[in-house]
């Protein structure tokens, strides 16, 4: 099955859009700040809200793989 989206860990700069835009996908470590993915394959209903959070990121980590 392929995933819907994919992170650039090493790109990361923790602006915390992502967790703004999808909460239940996305966390942030509280040392560093940089993005934890909290569900690699989310349901369809979160889609939308990993788009948006892809459109946010400073660092264009975020990629949609589908």
């Amino acid at each position: 099955m392929q995933k819907f989206f994919s992170v650039d860990y090493s790109r990361c700069v923790g602006g915390g859009l992502c967790v703004m835009a999808a909460p239940k996908v996305f966390a942030q470590n509280e040392d560093d700040g940089l993005v934890i993915v909290l569900d690699d394959n989310p349901p369809a209903e979160e889609h939308e809200n990993i788009r948006e959070a892809a459109r946010l990121c400073p660092a264009l980590c975020i990629h949609i793989d589908k």
